[in-house]
């Protein structure tokens, strides 16, 4: 009953958020925006849930780039008292355009390993870091930037016994009704080609109380209900004033 319930409020999620400002940061979401933050910060992100826990910090070295280190620990099976791997990822962001009002742009993404929720179906999770990648965020702003739509298409390649070939995709809506600072947000994604990704969903709300601090809470599922794919996830992300910088800070 209670997974019933879990399953449903998050579809009401992704619904209401199709149905409806600044862009949404990646968190524990799949989908990234084209944001690279300002020179010289760097970022802290700490999430766990049933499915995974992650670790990952990213720096602004150079302006409108972004570098990020991440680790991951996986559970993808109805037992949530035993691990199934681990993984790393290593990846770059380039912010190659902004509009005038600095709610919308173009970013290019490339990198090394995969996030959990990205590992493929019938790729093992021992394998993740195997996987190269690369995508390409677009956000859009709309109604005077209280609806923020991230859409990012990519592509990625496990190499293993055997090459396997994906093509990647994300789209996430984020809805600000009544502040800048609370966030009703929706994302769909999954993956087509020789390894393909069980279509799933995950939404949920997003905190953020100043600068330096966002706190986030989501469900996720596959839309076929697939055992052990449900997952409760909470996350908080820190932001620091500019500081890691090569060449003074902008």
């Amino acid at each position: 009953m209670r997974s019933s319930l879990a399953r449903l409020s998050g579809a009401a999620l992704v619904g209401l958020c199709a149905l409806a400002g600044g862009p949404a940061v990646a968190q524990q979401f799949n989908s990234d925006n084209y944001l690279s933050k300002p020179h010289g910060v760097a970022t802290l992100i700490v999430t766990t849930g049933q499915q995974s826990q992650t670790w990952m910090t990213t720096v602004s070295l150079f302006p409108n780039w972004e570098l990020t280190a991440a680790a991951y620990l996986f559970n993808d099976d109805e037992d949530r008292t035993t691990g199934d791997g681990h993984s790393t990822s290593f990846y770059a962001k380039w912010m190659l355009h902004e509009n005038k009002e600095k709610t919308g742009g173009f970013a290019v993404k490339f990198g090394g390993g995969m996030k959990p929720s990205y590992v493929i179906d019938g790729t093992a999770f021992s394998s993740a870091s195997k996987t190269y990648w690369t995508n390409a965020p677009l956000t859009l702003p709309f109604l005077d930037n209280r609806l923020s739509w991230d859409f990012m298409p990519g592509a990625s390649v496990t190499r293993d016994e055997d090459n396997a070939w994906a093509f990647t995709y994300s789209t996430r809506l984020a809805w600000y009704p009544m502040s800048p600072k609370l966030a009703l947000v929706g994302e769909v994604y999954g993956a087509e080609g020789e390894a393909d990704l069980t279509p799933e969903y995950k939404a949920g709300l997003r905190w953020e109380p100043n600068a330096y601090a966002n706190i986030a809470l989501t469900y996720g599922n596959t839309f076929d209900n697939t055992p052990g794919g449900s997952r409760l996830e909470i996350g908080v992300m820190l932001f620091t004033p500019p500081f890691a910088c090569i060449g003074p800070c902008r």
